[in-house]
């Protein structure tokens, strides 16, 4: 996902982890446009930040990835899952295959990381991890994923 511009946010529960994962990222050569917020704000709601990060990737999928962060990463997938041709997959720690698998079976375009639960180095492996693997287009993944974006 090299040539794809890393749309960034987080709330609250991420914005430590924000300072970590956001220029490593950046020192890998991904292009990535942080969409905040640039100041943290406690009491803050995740579907007012994943929201217009979501949207932009439904607008333009062939340009944009997102890597989002929030406290457990599940409600804020949950926010991005609304959106059209978002496919928005979590981690939160454990067995990194399943980071792999959300790109190679399912095309993942967005990573949820659950911030509360991963160290900095853990959030950053994870991201890394996760915009290096390419989704093969095996014929069976291809047909499952139009069937959620018909």
């Amino acid at each position: 996902m090299q040539n794809k511009t890393v749309l960034f946010a987080t709330d609250h529960a991420g914005f430590e982890l924000r300072d970590f994962v956001l220029p490593h990222l950046k020192s890998l050569g991904y292009e990535v446009e942080d969409m905040g917020p640039k100041k943290q704000k406690e009491g803050d709601d995740y579907p007012d930040i994943m929201g217009p990060l979501a949207q932009k990737i439904s607008e333009n999928p062939k340009k944009y990835v997102g890597v989002i962060m929030g406290g457990s990463g599940q409600g804020e997938a949950m926010v991005a899952n609304k959106y059209e041709g978002v496919r928005a997959a979590v981690f939160y720690g454990g067995d990194e295959d399943i980071i792999r698998l959300s790109r190679e079976h399912n095309d993942a375009n967005v990573l949820s990381l659950g911030a509360r639960f991963l160290s900095a180095d853990q959030a950053k492996k994870a991201a890394e991890l996760w915009l290096k693997t390419k989704f093969p287009g095996e014929t069976r993944h291809v047909r499952r994923i139009e069937k959620i974006d018909p």
